[in-house]
């Protein structure tokens, strides 16, 4: 009875070491935020490559939208 529960706790530790390295898929995203996509999901009037550009759209997006103190009134 006493080798059973030895092995079966073994076994248990040893079973933690199987664990498979998860990686992101080889998505990478090493270019700049502000460089932009290429899909049709882009804000109006944001223009790609522009750095101040997208420093404004953010700063528009987060008082319009995202100011509760705005919103509601």
């Amino acid at each position: 009875m006493m080798r059973l529960t030895l092995l079966t706790a073994a076994v248990m530790a040893l079973a933690a070491c199987g664990d498979k390295p998860q990686s992101a898929g080889g998505v990478k995203s090493d270019t700049a935020a502000f460089q932009g996509t290429s899909n049709a999901f882009n804000a109006p009037g944001w223009k790609a490559g522009d750095k101040t550009a997208w420093e404004q759209q953010l700063k528009t997006r987060a008082q319009a939208g995202q100011n509760e103190y705005n919103r509601v009134k």
